[in-house]
């Protein structure tokens, strides 16, 4: 039997939380609930700027003795600086997880080989001092490994710092319609709801007050979701990040954020134009431009179109 081939995902990091008031003192800022985390079980929440706009995207493992954020790597000072504004007398700390490597598997064999069950988050030990989780928000994403300073890769595991192996890998994420990063999630520029935080399970709506609670819960209750992070495809070269995405009548649709692989980018739309197969086209100079784009709907995307009634 053929070895998994594990992606490493760089541009992803490690930040330990630690303390005996680590539980209580991450339930009062993040979106998801930390009485559902446990050693068997990762999730994915985030952390919100009052206004209640999506700052920080990360994953949570507990690890028994700590509470492990994968994060975006080059954030990760960030993260913890804004989480340290909170930590006044909490027997907390923040530190990152020194040496810790992010990788990642995409072949859908891997949940059964290394043991996992195939659920979204399900997370174990494996021998030799590696941890491995399946995808918190789909387990159709594949599986993390966290690799701590030392630690070898399991037994059946090898590395593929290929090209063509990290281009695959970010495809799939991409084409799933999972945004990681400032470039596809930019900082206080969406709401949780609209990167699909309710349907991936990194939102809980009854454990009470954290950062952007308000914002959140009135956005649910509502049913103010007028935008979608989705994935688009395009030939040729990507548009411009940041840049405005019209209809063919020439109405603005939405804003195109990122290129996270060849061919395929994140953008966020508003709902009217959240329609799979639909052609936008990039605004160049208020009108459009030659470079369109064609909208997907991963099927995990529910509540299009249903606004406040």
């Amino acid at each position: 039997m053929a070895d998994l081939a594990c992606v490493p995902l760089p541009e992803r990091a490690l930040l330990a939380v630690e303390g005996a008031d680590r539980v209580a003192f991450l339930n009062g800022l993040v979106t998801v609930r930390l009485e559902r985390l446990a050693p068997g079980r990762a999730l994915w929440g985030g952390l919100l700027s009052p206004h209640g706009r999506v700052v920080h995207e990360f994953f949570l493992i507990d690890t028994g003795d700590a509470i492990v954020l994968e994060g975006e790597a080059a954030r990760l000072d960030d993260l913890a600086r804004r989480l340290g504004r909170f930590r006044l007398r909490a027997a907390v700390t923040l530190t990152p997880w020194p040496g810790g490597r992010v990788m990642g598997l995409g072949d859908p064999e891997a949940p059964a080989r290394l043991g996992l069950a195939p659920t979204p988050g399900a997370c174990r030990s494996l021998p030799g001092g590696a941890l491995a989780l399946v995808d918190p928000r789909l387990a159709e994403a594949g599986v993390r490994l966290i690799v701590p300073e030392g630690a070898a890769l399991p037994d059946g595991v090898r590395e593929d710092d290929t090209p063509g192996a990290r281009v695959a890998w970010h495809a799939h994420r991409v084409g799933l319609g999972l945004p990681e990063g400032a470039a596809e999630l930019p900082p206080e520029a969406v709401l949780p709801l609209e990167a699909g935080f309710e349907e991936l399970g990194a939102v809980d709506f009854d454990k009470g007050c954290y950062l952007g609670q308000e914002m959140t819960a009135r956005t649910h209750y509502r049913r103010l979701i007028r935008r979608r992070v989705l994935p688009v495809s395009f030939e040729g070269a990507a548009p411009a990040p940041g840049a405005t995405l019209l209809t063919t009548e020439g109405a603005e649709a939405g804003v195109f954020h990122a290129s996270g692989a060849p061919g395929l980018g994140l953008a966020v739309l508003r709902q009217e134009n959240a329609v799979e197969g639909r052609v936008l086209h990039e605004a160049q100079g208020g009108l459009q431009g030659e470079a369109s784009v064609v909208v997907h709907v991963p099927g995990w995307v529910r509540s299009l179109g249903e606004q406040e009634g």
